[in-house]
């Protein structure tokens, strides 16, 4: 099966890298900028008749869209071009799609929740009560793709991060490293989620949809939660980030969200709830420690 990624030099993208080595399958990376040392093609998924064009010259019979508007502050100021990418965007590719009786997968996020009060795990058909331009975005995304009648698996996760691009690891292991004092928000709960675990679990879907081989539709159609298994803050997190690093020096402190003005509500609880994604597919989901303790020690490796 001939695969396009979008959104190849970023996080997730650069995790599909690895996974597609071990594919039998045919990858095309696209990104809206090239990155050394690694082959990619330039494509605007903005652009429907670009989209068109390298699925149709490449044979795509699957996108899986790794590209989106992700900096949540600065979307409250520009959210023009936030719909434009995390909105339309989507809505192009699924249209290309539908038009090949291909298969588009899809990464949403957690944010097109967190307007409504809960304490349990959200799960895939709850409302989506967005408070913040990223999330409505996000969520209208999600809607443009049904509205095409692609065949389509779209997957909310959370708190991602990975070994690639700027992330919360990343930024806690400097900021662990160099300062004596750090406080950090405890009053937000959820899942850290390792990109490379999103990665497998994308491409076993990918895996299921070439066995299956529809005609008359994927039989998995649908909105999937995805996540390593487990519960933490910011908190939580930093510590085992600065535990697992050495960084013990530093003084770590709880302290309320309030304290870190922003002009997004984010969600209190961020919790995702895995059950059909696991039940549907089969897969294993790491608990969210391990996954660190995986990531930090590829970081480490990367850096000798």
């Amino acid at each position: 099966m001939n695969i396009l990624i979008t959104g190849a030099n970023g996080q997730l993208g650069n995790e599909m890298r690895l996974v597609s080595k071990a594919s039998s399958h045919t990858f095309v990376f696209t990104d809206v900028v090239e990155a050394e040392g690694v082959e990619t093609t330039l494509l605007d998924i903005t652009d429907l008749e670009a989209v068109r064009s390298i699925v149709r010259e490449r044979g795509v019979q699957c996108i899986v869209n790794c590209a989106a508007y992700t900096n949540v502050d600065k979307a409250e100021s520009d959210e023009a071009f936030c719909r434009v990418l995390n909105a339309d965007a989507p809505r192009n590719l699924a249209q290309a799609m539908k038009e090949v009786g291909g298969l588009l997968v899809h990464v949403s996020t957690d944010y097109v929740f967190g307007g409504d009060p809960y304490n349990t795990p959200c799960k895939e058909d709850q409302k989506g009560t967005p408070t913040g331009v990223y999330g409505r975005t996000k969520l209208e995304g999600e809607q443009n793709i049904l509205a095409t009648g692609c065949d389509y698996v779209i997957l909310r996760t959370a708190w991602l991060y990975s070994e690639f691009g700027r992330n919360f690891v990343k930024t806690m292991l400097n900021l662990t490293a160099t300062k004596p004092q750090l406080k950090v928000v405890f009053d937000q709960a959820g899942t850290p989620t390792y990109a490379y675990d999103l990665a497998q679990a994308i491409h076993t879907v990918l895996e299921d949809y070439v066995q299956e081989q529809p005609q008359q539709g994927y039989s998995k159609n649908g909105i999937y939660h995805f996540s390593n298994e487990g519960v933490c803050s910011w908190y939580d997190f930093t510590k085992v980030i600065a535990a697992l690093s050495g960084h013990t020096a530093c003084d770590i402190q709880p302290c309320h969200s309030h304290e870190f003005p922003s002009p997004v509500i984010r969600p209190a609880y961020s919790v995702l709830d895995k059950t059909k994604i696991k039940e549907t597919f089969g897969i294993r989901i790491p608990y969210w420690m391990d996954s660190l303790k995986v990531c930090l020690q590829n970081m480490q490796a990367l850096c000798h």
